[in-house]
């Protein structure tokens, strides 16, 4: 293991002062790891002190891996980027666009214009939204009594479009309904899936959806970042006998198991001797997917669990088939074309595949996009790419 003090210092220093309660950060080449550090604790105020196999929500993280799923089943035949994903999911035949409420609170619906694709679902433009950054469906949700996605109820699930599909970004259920076709078209529980032709051949042990008894021990405790900058701690656990396996974001792991999984990207799709994904695939994943269409900024509507959202603010961002493209160069850190996404939790991963390196660092706190994670994120990546000049 690569001896990296500068990142060492970044990452003690961050829960020192208290900006983080614990954090986990790991980075890779193609190789192998280079780096893989726990600093602080698992829980505020005296809890166990973090450790590289510390077990967090990861979230949205979730949405790569479920878009890997169906670009197997892609490869396999079994699903198709550009046919209507109805044919595979009849729930999604007659999408409805919401487009306000009347004077009397009503919602006002129209049929699509278009239908929905697995091309629009992976690359978030099929028109669907999620209510943490949009207030009519916020609104919609109250209206109809609709829980929230992190039910992991079927109900969230019927939510209209705010647009027709192909004609923007938004950031939305759309992965959960991708990991209800991957069910659909296997014929397999999608943590079932995952496990048999992602987890077991990438070696990631302790990603699933359920909690066992001994991932329990190792749970890193979710914290509430209060009005003057300190943290505390909160309930919270994703449903852990759930209607659906929520595919945009329920997957509990570690980030030595999502390192794994960056690395299969560095090397062509490969991993301990198995061809998990086609070199094509990989190449097709890691490409801008949405045309003209730019990713944009997220603007809160719930603000405890999230701020505004947007990263490298001023640069153009497209999306490929499951992360988040930059087009520029990061002073200091990756190249452009590389991969990105994040989690609700404030866990956040990248993956540079000119410079052929992945890092991934891990919090468990809320909002997201937390100023202070991050500024670490941004401090541990340059240190990486530093290091590693």
């Amino acid at each position: 293991m690569t001896a990296l003090p500068t990142i060492n210092t970044v990452l003690r220093s961050a829960t020192e002062s208290g900006d983080v309660p614990g954090v986990v950060a790991m980075a890779a080449t193609a190789e192998g790891p280079v780096y893989q550090r726990a600093f602080g604790k698992r829980a505020l105020p005296a809890g166990p002190e973090m450790t590289t196999d510390s077990v967090f929500w990861i979230a949205s993280m979730t949405k790569a891996i479920t878009s890997t799923a169906a670009m197997q089943l892609v490869e396999r035949g079994k699903l198709a980027l550009d046919r209507p994903i109805a044919e595979v999911l009849p729930a999604l035949a007659s999408p409805q666009v919401l487009e306000g409420f009347d004077a009397a609170g009503e919602p006002k619906l129209r049929p699509a214009r278009r239908p929905i694709t697995l091309r629009h679902l992976i690359t978030h433009t099929a028109g669907f939204g999620y209510d943490i950054w949009n207030a009519d469906l916020l609104r919609y949700e109250e209206k109809n009594g609709i829980p929230g996605i992190i039910s992991c109820e079927n109900l969230a699930l019927t939510m209209p479009l705010t647009f027709d599909p192909g004609d923007k970004w938004d950031y939305g259920i759309n992965i959960d309904w991708v990991g209800k076709a991957v069910e659909a078209v296997s014929g397999q529980k999608l943590g079932d899936y995952f496990q048999e032709h992602l987890f077991g051949p990438l070696g990631m042990k302790d990603t699933a959806f359920k909690l066992t008894e001994e991932r329990r021990k190792r749970l890193v405790s979710m914290h509430a970042r209060q009005a003057d900058g300190s943290l505390q701690p909160m309930p919270f656990v994703i449903p852990q006998e759930p209607e659906f396996q929520m595919g945009g974001g329920g997957l509990y792991g570690t980030a030595g198991d999502y390192l794994a999984f960056e690395r299969m990207f560095l090397n062509g799709g490969r991993a301990n001797g198995k061809q998990v994904l086609k070199p094509e695939t990989v190449k097709a994943m890691s490409e801008n997917q949405m045309g003209a269409l730019n990713v944009r900024l997220l603007k809160t509507a719930i603000p405890p669990y999230s701020n505004d959202a947007e990263f490298f603010p001023g640069m153009v961002k497209k999306w490929g088939l499951g992360f988040m493209i930059n087009t520029e160069r990061v002073p200091g850190g990756r190249r452009a074309g590389s991969l990105t996404w994040a989690g609700l939790g404030n866990t956040y991963f990248w993956i540079d595949p000119t410079q052929r390196i992945a890092g991934v660092i891990m919090t468990q706190l809320v909002p997201f996009a937390d100023a202070k994670v991050l500024d670490l994120y941004g401090k541990f990546e340059r240190a990486v790419y530093a290091a590693l000049a």
